[in-house]
C-alpha cells in the first residue's frame, strides 16, 4: 500500500511529522483553545481525549486548517510553514475524517472514495495515474469493495462511515487526522477500523491523530495520549502517565478507576456512577 506522498530509496512510504504550537481558536470572541501545542509524528499514534467541550475535535480541525486560529504555527517536516501551502498541497500532506459528514446522492461509493483523490488531480482533472489502484487499496482496507457500485444514499451509517475513511485513505497523505472515528460503527468494525489505524502508523510509517471518546479504545491503540480539559493541554504523554486514576475523575468529575487487563496488559478504566457504588455497599455488607 503506497499511504505517502514521498518515498524512500526502498520504496517504503513515510509519513510527515505535523508540530502545531501556540493555538488558540476563539468562536463568538471568546477563547475555546487555550495555547495548545500537539506534535504528530511519523508511525506513531496520537489520541486526544477529553470531556465534551474540552476542545479536543476544535484543535484537530484547526491543525487541520478547517477551523481558523486566533494564534498558531503549524510546521510540517521541521521546515515547510503549514499555513503558506494552498489548500490542495497541504492536503498532499494531511487528510482529515470529519463528524458528521453529508450523505451523497447521486454518487455510488467509488465515486465518493474518488474524491480523495483530488489533491494529485491538478487543475481540469488533470490524469491521475495512480488513481484507480490508490482507490481500489482503500476500498478494501475499508472492507466496502463488495459496495463499490452501490448509490451512496442507500448506506448505512456504518457503511458511510467505512467509504469516507477509504476516501481518507486513497488521498495517500503522510498525516491523518480522525475525529471520532469510530461513531455509527458496530463492535465489529470499530476493532478493524482501529486494528487499521495501528497498521498504518506501524506498517507504513504514517503520522496519525484520532479523537476519541472512548478511554479503554484509546488506551489500546496509542503511543501518546493528549488530555484536554476546558481548552487546555493539562497532560501529554504514554497511556500509563496520562490515564492515571487522579486524574481522569479530576478531568471528568466522577470517579473512574484504572487496571490492568491480566488477559491483553493493556490499560482499561471504570466509571464509578451511583448504581456501581450501590452494588458495592451491598457487597460490602452481604
Amino acid at each position: 500500500m503506497n499511504v505517502g506522498e514521498e518515498t524512500s530509496t526502498a520504496g517504503r512510504p513515510r509519513g510527515h511529522e505535523l508540530s502545531a504550537t501556540g493555538v488558540t481558536v476563539a468562536y463568538d470572541g471568546v477563547d475555546v483553545v487555550h495555547d495548545a501545542s500537539l506534535t504528530l509524528r511519523p508511525g506513531e499514534v496520537t489520541v486526544l481525549v477529553g470531556p465534551n467541550g474540552s476542545g479536543k475535535s476544535t484543535l484537530l480541525r484547526t491543525v487541520a486548517r478547517l477551523q481558523h486560529p486566533r494564534s498558531a504555527t503549524l510546521v510540517i517536516d521541521g521546515d515547510t510553514d503549514g499555513l503558506a501551502l494552498t489548500s490542495r498541497e497541504f492536503s498532499r500532506h494531511v487528510a482529515l475524517l470529519t463528524q458528521g459528514r453529508p450523505t451523497p446522492s447521486g454518487l455510488t461509493v467509488r465515486d465518493v472514495v474518488e474524491f480523495g483523490r483530488y489533491p494529485h488531480r491538478g487543475r481540469w482533472g488533470k490524469a491521475d495515474p495512480g488513481g484507480r489502484a490508490a482507490v481500489d487499496r482503500a476500498l478494501a482496507m475499508t472492507g466496502v469493495t463488495e459496495l463499490a457500485e452501490r448509490g451512496a444514499e442507500h448506506l448505512s451509517g456504518g457503511q458511510l462511515q467505512r467509504v469516507w475513511l477509504a476516501g481518507c485513505l486513497a488521498q495517500e497523505t503522510g498525516v491523518l487526522l480522525l475525529d471520532e472515528p469510530t461513531t455509527y460503527l458496530d463492535l465489529r468494525y470499530q476493532v478493524e477500523l482501529l486494528d487499521l489505524v495501528r497498521d498504518l502508523a506501524d506498517e507504513h510509517g504514517i503520522a496519525v491523530g484520532v479523537v476519541l471518546h472512548d478511554l479503554d479504545q484509546a488506551a489500546a491503540v496509542a503511543n501518546r495520549i493528549v488530555l484536554l480539559d476546558g481548552g487546555r493541554i493539562t497532560a501529554d504523554g504514554l497511556p500509563e502517565d496520562v490515564l492515571t486514576p487522579q486524574r481522569l475523575t479530576d478531568t471528568y468529575g466522577i470517579r473512574i478507576e484504572v487496571d490492568t487487563d491480566p488477559l491483553t496488559g493493556r490499560l482499561r478504566t471504570r466509571a464509578i456512577g451511583r448504581h456501581h457504588m450501590r452494588s458495592e455497599r451491598l457487597h460490602t455488607t452481604s
